[in-house]
């Protein structure tokens, strides 16, 4: 199954729907098109019941070179609220891809900067080929990169933002992965290869405790440890072990079988 945009690709194969962002003349860069697209592409990936994995990756040199420079141009004459609303849906794309129920995983085969920076952290796993840069370039042209904060800070933590923030430095592949902004850093060759093997991980697991562990990590990070927490997280085994997959799971576990997500 796939369906047709015009900024990008989305092809559904059984469990794995891959999105593609598909302007590489133009380095996969952001404009109002784009960021409606990669919404509707991931509400149309989230809402089919087979998909149990999303691969967002892009085609050409670069994974995503931030704005589009038609799109910077018209902003730059943007009233106060157009900017507001032109942010408001970058913000609502972005959130949308975090909070995905199901895993995302960032192919990433070129450079990233500026706003690409947010898709790859909004990702729940990156994988990076070692030839791609990385940039938060705002501060160059005057801007931040406050739209994207929320999840690359996630992302990479507050000490390294500190730096790539604010001095709009390139960085390696390597450097991305020494401060954990992406998982992987493979050859160019050997990004599907990898990719694969994440996508083998996803399928086998439950779908349902998937979903449940998103929850789970959005719920717990960064919380304090109170009564509050520890109730929160003793009702959350205690749900999923009364849940239908959770039964289904231990019993496969104990005798020694395939669970029934992996042999419908």
């Amino acid at each position: 199954m796939s369906t047709s945009f015009t900024t990008l690709q989305l092809a559904i194969e059984g469990a794995v729907a891959r999105i593609w962002l598909d302007r590489p003349e133009s380095r996969n860069a952001f404009d109002e098109v784009v960021i409606r697209e990669l919404g509707e592409a991931f509400a149309e990936a989230s809402a089919s019941a087979d998909v149990r994995v999303i691969v967002l990756g892009a085609n050409g040199p670069a994974f995503c070179a931030g704005a589009n420079l038609h799109w910077m141009r018209r902003a730059a004459d943007f009233t106060h609220e157009e900017n507001l609303a032109d942010a408001g849906a970058l913000a609502t794309m972005l959130r949308a891809i975090h909070e995905c129920p199901k895993p995302v995983i960032a192919r990433v085969q070129g450079d990233v900067y500026a706003g690409g920076m947010g898709l790859v952290a909004a990702c729940d796993i990156a994988v990076s080929a070692d030839t791609a840069w990385y940039c938060l370039s705002e501060v160059k042209i005057g801007l931040v990169p406050a739209t994207i904060s929320p999840y690359v800070l996630r992302a990479m933590g507050t000490r390294a933002a500190q730096r790539w923030f604010l001095t709009a430095e390139r960085f390696s592949a390597a450097e991305a992965h020494r401060i954990g902004f992406v998982h992987e850093v493979v050859a160019a060759d050997a990004l599907d290869a990898k990719v694969a093997e994440l996508v083998k991980a996803f399928t086998g697991a439950s779908p349902a405790a998937v979903r449940a562990c998103k929850r789970l990590i959005a719920d717990v990070a960064g919380a304090e440890i109170d009564d509050a927490l520890i109730a929160k997280t003793v009702q959350g085994i205690a749900d999923i072990r009364a849940s239908d997959e959770g039964k289904e799971g231990v019993q496969a576990f104990l005798q020694k079988r395939k669970p029934s997500w992996l042999v419908r």
